[in-house]
Parts: structure tokens; sequence; C-alpha cells
């Protein structure tokens, strides 16, 4: 049963990574959205694009979503996406809080 499980997880987990990359691509289509990231980041842009490939780095960019809900929720509608389906999501990526 338990390796049923973890065939299951790993597109849960790709989907979740995709999730990440789109995020990404939201917040690169506005300066301003792009920039507050990279600020509180501490990242530059060279750095992002390196850091797209890191499943850590991606769950990041996820909290940094879930941190504000504003921006939560316009990235949810720009998704067509629940909320809670991202903090969902979120969970299946390395350094989410147990409390999500």
């Amino acid at each position: 049963m338990s390796a049923r499980i973890s065939l299951n997880a790993e597109p849960r987990r790709q989907e979740a990574e995709v999730l990440a990359l789109r995020a990404a691509a939201f917040l690169a289509a506005d300066p301003g959205r792009l920039v507050h990231f990279l600020d509180l980041s501490g990242i530059d842009v060279q750095s992002l694009r390196a850091s797209l490939a890191d499943p850590s780095f991606l769950g990041g960019l996820l909290d940094h979503l879930l941190a504000d809900e504003t921006l939560l929720l316009m990235f949810a509608e720009t998704e067509d996406i629940r909320p809670e389906q991202i903090v969902r999501l979120r969970r299946l990526l390395p350094g989410a809080a147990v409390d999500l």
C-alpha cells in the first residue's frame, strides 16, 4: 500500500512544482511584484532563473504568495484555482511549515 501512495505522490509533487513555476511567471509579469519578491528573497534575476530548478526554492515561492493574502487571491484568480489548493500543493514541496 505504501508503494502505491509514493507512486501517486510524484505526479502531485510535479503539479506543485508546475504551480510554483506559474507563480514565478505571475510575479515576473508585474515589475513591482517581481522587485518586491527579489528584495525580500535577497536574490537577483540571474539567481532567480537558476533557482527555479530547486524544489525548495519553489516551495519558498509559494510561501511568498501564501504570506500575502492579496497576492495569493490575485494569483488564485489568474490560475483559476482555489487558494486552499495552493496550500495543499505547497505541502508537497520541501520546507513546508507543519501547520500550513
